[in-house]
């Protein structure tokens, strides 16, 4: 039976608010930085900012934390690295103790109140290999080619943006230079990372994994990357499932 014309014309608007609909869910990336906009969205969700497992660098430094982590990252004297989420410095002041004079430590961070504080400490210690850099959510705004070794200890499950992020701290490796992972294997919504969906990420960006640890003296596992040959452009990266049963696979 033929409809009538109003109910044809209810239909067809009907059809065109949820078409409308659908696209402009599809397409809104409001809550997304427009700098990360070009980049997927992360399939997981993300910890909140600035909790850790250790109660004082004192208990940090009774089980040997971050020796254990610099010497499995092989620093040496006049290396160059970066301690991204440095926070107060924890790691920061060790590192610089270790790469000595003739090295660089760069405490790099998005939390401005932080940062102050970390200034003070490398002041009142006398730090002078030590420089300070507030970073992004999405861009921890590295030199080109500057770094032996990128420290992401205990922070990775925070940052909001990973493929930006990432991307973006790809070129700013030496020759030779890798990337350091301290994280502990559960959900990204409770302070970790599954090692499967890290690998996956760091891959889709333009990393190969060369080197993984279960640490239980870290509280987690450690990992390594360096630089593959190439970065994909953003367009081109294909975002990680970030499910339980879906983590280390690329979505299709």
């Amino acid at each position: 039976m033929a409809r009538s014309r109003p109910l044809r014309l209810a239909l067809a608007v009907g059809s065109a608010m949820l078409a409308l609909a659908g696209c402009k869910q599809a397409d809104d990336q409001s809550d997304r930085p427009a700098t990360s906009q070009e980049f997927p969205r992360a399939d997981r969700p993300v910890s909140q900012l600035g909790a850790n497992q250790f109660s004082s660098e004192t208990k940090r430094d009774s089980v040997g934390e971050a020796r254990t982590v610099m010497d499995l990252a092989e620093i040496a004297p006049g290396m160059t690295v970066a301690d991204i989420g440095a926070g107060e410095g924890y790691y920061t002041v060790r590192l610089a103790e270790r790469v000595g004079i003739g090295g660089r430590v760069l405490a790099e961070d998005i939390d401005h109140d932080a940062l102050e504080r970390l200034g003070q400490r490398v002041e009142r210690d006398r730090l002078d290999n030590v420089s300070i850099k507030l970073g992004t959510e999405d861009d921890p705004k590295l030199p080109e080619h500057s770094f032996d070794r990128i420290f992401l200890v205990h922070m990775y499950h925070e940052v909001q943006e990973p493929y930006a992020f990432l991307w973006r701290m790809w070129p700013a490796l030496k020759a030779g230079g890798q990337v350091v992972v301290v994280d502990v294997d559960r959900p990204t919504d409770q302070h970790g990372i599954d090692p499967l969906l890290l690998s996956c990420e760091f891959r889709a960006v333009g990393y190969e994994l060369v080197a993984f640890k279960d640490a239980p003296e870290l509280s987690g596992y450690y990992a390594q990357f360096k630089a593959a040959a190439n970065r994909p452009q953003p367009k081109d990266i294909k975002p990680c499932r970030g499910s339980p049963a879906g983590a280390g696979n690329a979505a299709k």
